[in-house]
């Protein structure tokens, strides 16, 4: 299938690994052009050495608030067509050992800076009548994970946001939705893993087979494939489709709304 993404501009968080660099990947390969943010310049710099074409790479803490300024600097001069809200998640940590000061931290990491960005970037998309704004959140979501209470929470909050501005707009062309993976092969599961490790005394082989146990597939996701369903949606082909939270959880949630 043709994903009409040739020369279309987005922009991607958390470019250089995990889900961001899994789709920045896709995308290049459509045809489209990104624009990558990231906190680590090296890695920055060589994604964009090996994709000079089709990449221009920021370095810079996505939710940090001065990000905005630098990236004004280079979408002013051209059209985005998508934003994929990507960054890394809160500390994995309990419910009970989790301090008021991390609730602080976890709202900044996990909710503010998106509605910082789609509040910037949301009326030049109007303007046009045109673009996809693809958050990238977790299965949390739809069932709470142990030990990770302030993404089971905040990430909560993301979706009430979505779900509320997406039906705002719905008639724009604009369309916001929302993608919930479970326990992929990236950094975020290696803490999860450690986490559970160390909260049931488990060795690290023992806590990923634990977690692979209560996955219906029996394996962690591939980032690759998760992009392929990402690619879709920042496409011209999924215009019908706004305000929806879709798991891609190896059937990890049991809830028949998963």
């Amino acid at each position: 299938m043709d994903l009409q993404l040739n020369d279309r501009i987005f922009l991607v968080g958390g470019v250089t690994s995990g889900f961001g660099k899994a789709i920045a990947e896709r995308l290049m390969a459509e045809g489209a052009k990104v624009i990558g943010v990231a906190r680590r310049p090296e890695k920055v710099a060589e994604m964009a050495a090996h994709n000079r074409e089709q990449f221009m790479g920021i370095s810079g803490d996505i939710t940090d608030p001065r990000i905005l300024e630098k990236l004004d600097e280079v979408v002013n001069v051209c059209s985005l067509s998508g934003i994929v809200l990507n960054a890394g998640g809160p500390p994995a940590t309990s419910a009970q050992e989790t301090t008021l000061d991390q609730w602080d931290a976890a709202y900044e990491q996990v909710l503010k800076w998106k509605v910082r960005m789609v509040q910037h970037f949301l009326p030049n998309l109007l303007k046009v009548n045109y673009g996809r704004l693809l958050f990238i959140e977790s299965y949390s979501v739809k069932q709470p994970v142990p030990n990770l209470v302030l993404s089971n929470s905040l990430r909560m909050a993301v979706v009430g946001y979505v779900k509320t501005l997406s039906q705002e707009i719905a008639d724009s062309g604009v369309t916001m939705n929302i993608l919930a993976p479970g326990f992929h092969s990236t950094p975020a599961a290696e803490r999860v893993v450690k986490k559970h490790s160390e909260t049931q005394g488990k060795s690290i082989e023992e806590a990923e087979q634990a977690i692979l146990h209560q996955i219906p597939m029996g394996k962690m996701g591939n980032t690759a494939d998760f992009a392929s369903l990402a690619a879709w949606l920042l496409s011209p082909h999924s215009g019908y489709l706004t305000g929806q939270t879709v798991s891609v959880d190896g059937g990890a949630v049991y809830g028949s709304m998963g």
